[in-house]
């Protein structure tokens, strides 16, 4: 079986703590693989809102996930807490993708990698939009 192979970049803008809780917990006593989804879910939020954005308003445009990869790594456990860097790149006509990075923080395990393809929507117009300017600007060019 061919393996996913997600190519990240290298500078990640933002980076947040979370605490594996009980309820990511699977019948196999690690994360399972839709509570990965949730915690991408949670620090995407945390990225969003220490520009000031929101998922329903980045400079009055939303945020719409178009496709998400994910590559895992290593197992994470009750209580580990997690390291999620946080970046952006691949800027096209109508979004970009947001990559993660999450380590074990007190292993230093690269737990997961991920990479979620975001376009811009105006439900104003009810269609896909160009990124906002106050978005785009934080990034390095790719």
């Amino acid at each position: 079986m061919e393996r996913t192979e997600i190519k990240m970049i290298e500078d990640f803008i933002f980076e947040t703590e979370l605490a594996v809780r009980l309820t990511d917990i699977n019948y196999g006593n690690h994360v399972g693989d839709d509570a990965f989804v949730s915690l991408i879910h949670e620090a995407r939020v945390r990225f969003l809102k220490s520009f000031g954005f929101s998922k329903s308003d980045i400079a009055g445009k939303a945020l719409v996930i178009s496709d998400l990869a994910v590559s895992y790594k290593s197992q994470s456990f009750y209580g580990d807490k997690l390291k999620f860097e946080i970046g952006a790149g691949g800027f096209n006509k109508y979004g970009c993708d947001i990559f993660y990075k999450v380590t074990n923080i007190k292993t230093g395990d690269v737990v997961i990698l991920a990479k979620t393809g975001i376009v811009f929507f105006d439900f104003t117009k009810n269609k896909i939009t160009t990124p906002p300017e106050a978005f785009s600007s934080q990034f390095s060019p790719a």
